[in-house]
């Protein structure tokens, strides 16, 4: 590995930087001279080595002398998959547990392994499963792979995914949240009696204790497990709903094994802290939560279960909206109707969420036509305007009620080319304040019956709408990401919209080419008169600040290879634009009349606003408007 180093490093001094080419080189010469049988060396490798010598052999590393510039170079060509954090922060999904569904939409997936509307081969849902459905251990795990692979983890956000979270007992929910803060907090702790981070030495005990249990660890155990539900399932003998009770239900083997798992991980010697003391610890940890996301539906959504939510901790809600044709949510069994929606919209914005929609194409009694009219009437209605939005074609999946309708020929997937089109017309359709997270879902090609089957499909868009660029105001086409950009040609806009319950304000850094650097989202909500939003914390005399976003390379907070090495971020991170835009929205906020400003903040970035004046104010912190 030394040699490997020492052939990039050569080559950043001789040149002034190095890419992912010079590292294939490097790793290519380093591999003609292993003996015959010997394992070659990988990129993936890289990181964990670079951090090994770092901390175990500074000697050689303070030889290298190299500059804070070829610092950040050198990691940069190292880091595996660097979209990953590209976008300023490191994101962790973790999946809920199984549990029965209220709904029973035609297209949506009854895969019994896993919580309705997910399927088992789906990247997260793997390593949920290999995790026991364990939100520590998949926080746990997921870190450890991000930062082998180099990426600074000071800053995450995590996303719980597995269809309607307030559909869970409040109990679950408060462990699942205990559970997420314990992971990242113990992270950044280290045994004093190992090299390990707590988070690791806890996770070695956790997995042989639910081994221990009888639960399966491996696919194989896991299909042998479900194999007969799932039949029965499919071949209509019994709901989704009837399996997961009968599979996961407080009378299972699954749920007795789980229990007694979990009496012997987190006993009287070794408990799990409460979610308030959970919560103020992470305020400081190495690894802060500076985003906490849900996902629910839109009938779920009132005052109290956001009340909960953000006692949680959380910033982001996604809502499952589909479509905004009434005709074609009847035809799905979405048993929901559009002033519902609008309802959840409301609630949402007025208690600061960031509001992530998701929208489908193809369904059942859809046209290419409503389709089109469907997603503008979602991004233009003052009733609606998400922040973001997950846009992908509905596929078809075994074992869903949609099958039928493709058998009798009362439902096909769109051609290649009208779904190109659909899809490249909603991004063009898209606003300035909007981002398209996701124009396809993580099934694997081989789960769908009839569908796009193309992982490709955004890139496919994209080099449809290239001619148009110019056009594309939607913010994941303009983020910056890891691109340098010179602060001094930053312009700082204002798009302002109407929604029915707020004048808001979207303020970006933009470069001259019309790229994005920053962003805020700030609300000027009217007419609250509902006594449960003012017992909340939110008053009619209080502006909203509902998010504050950076771009770039995921900049480290305090990580002791950065202090080692004299690096103080990169890119857009701690350059003082979010502070900038603070200011900026306080100013807008005053003008406009409002005596102080809420900010809905994680519990990570608590730290940061208490240090622009706001301070602790029930479920948000709160700042004077003089």
């Amino acid at each position: 590995m030394k040699r490997i180093f020492t052939h990039i490093i050569d080559t950043l001094k001789e040149t002034g930087s190095v890419d992912d080419h010079d590292v294939a080189a490097a790793i290519r010469q380093a591999n003609r001279g292993l003996p015959r049988g010997s394992k070659p060396y990988a990129k993936r490798q890289l990181s964990g080595e670079l951090s090994r010598i770092r901390t175990q052999d500074p000697r050689l590393y303070e030889s290298w002398n190299l500059s804070p510039d070829q610092e950040r170079s050198l990691e940069a060509a190292i880091r595996l998959k660097p979209r990953r954090t590209s976008s300023g922060v490191a994101t962790i999904t973790v999946i809920t547990k199984p549990h029965p569904c209220s709904s029973h939409c035609l297209y949506c997936p009854n895969d019994v392994r896993m919580p309705k509307s997910y399927l088992a081969d789906e990247p997260a849902c793997q390593r949920a499963e290999q995790n026991f459905f364990d939100p520590y251990l998949q926080v746990a795990n997921r870190l450890k792979v991000l930062r082998a692979n180099g990426h600074p983890t000071d800053k995450v956000e995590l996303i719980i995914l597995g269809g309607t979270w307030t559909e869970y007992p409040v109990s679950y929910q408060d462990w699942f949240m205990r559970c997420l803060y314990a992971a990242l907090n113990d992270a950044g702790e280290f045994d004093p009696q190992s090299p390990l981070s707590r988070a690791e030495g806890r996770s070695e005990h956790m997995r042989k204790e639910y081994l221990a249990a009888g639960m399966p660890a491996d696919e194989q155990g896991n299909l042998s497990h479900c194999q007969s539900a799932q039949q029965a399932v499919n071949a209509g003998q019994c709901s989704y709903n009837q399996a997961i009770r009968a599979l996961y239900g407080k009378d299972s083997a699954w749920n007795e094994q789980w229990t007694n798992a979990q009496s012997r991980i987190w006993t009287e010697d070794s408990p799990l802290p409460n979610l308030a003391e959970l919560q103020r610890i992470n305020t400081s940890s190495l690894h802060r939560v500076v985003g906490l996301v849900v996902e629910t539906r839109p009938d779920a959504i009132n005052p109290e279960s956001l009340i909960r939510m953000r006692s949680q901790g959380v910033t982001k809600v996604q809502i499952g909206i589909q479509s905004l044709n009434q005709q074609v949510l009847d035809a799905n069994n979405r048993s929901i109707n559009i002033d519902t929606i609008a309802q959840a919209f409301e609630l949402l914005r007025m208690f600061g969420y960031k509001i992530h929609a998701h929208y489908m194409v193809n369904l059942a009694s859809s046209t290419p036509e409503m389709d089109t009219l469907g997603y503008r009437t979602l991004v233009r209605d003052p009733r609606f305007q998400p922040d973001e939005i997950k846009l992908y074609p509905c596929a078809l999946i075994e074992g869903t009620d949609l099958c039928r309708l493709y058998q009798s020929g009362q439902w096909q997937p769109y051609s290649e080319t009208q779904l190109v089109e659909i899809l490249s017309q909603a991004v063009l359709d898209t606003p300035a304040y909007c981002r398209v997270s996701r124009i396809i879902r993580d099934f694997c090609a081989q789960d769908i019956v009839a569908g796009n089957r193309k992982a490709n499909l955004r890139q496919m868009v994209e080099s449809n709408l290239e001619s148009q660029a110019p056009h594309v105001q939607e913010i994941r086409f303009r983020e910056i990401a890891g691109r340098p950009f010179n602060p001094e040609l930053l312009s700082l806009n204002d798009v302002t919209y109407t929604t029915s319950v707020s004048t808001e304000h979207f303020l970006q850094w933009v470069t001259p080419e019309g790229r994005i650097a920053g962003f805020l989202r700030l609300s000027l909500p009217r007419a609250i008169k509902d006594q449960r939003l003012i017992d909340a914390g939110i008053r009619p005399d209080s502006a909203m600040i509902r998010e504050v976003h950076v771009y770039g390379q995921a900049a480290r907070i305090h990580s002791q290879a950065d202090a080692h090495a004299g690096l103080k971020g990169s890119s857009a991170q701690h350059s003082g634009l979010g502070t900038k835009l603070v200011e900026r929205a306080c100013k807008i906020a005053s003008d406009a009349g409002y005596a102080s400003i809420n900010v809905i903040s994680a519990i990570g970035t608590k730290g940061y606003y208490q240090k622009l004046g706001f301070n602790d104010n029930g479920l948000y912190q709160n700042r004077p408007l003089a």
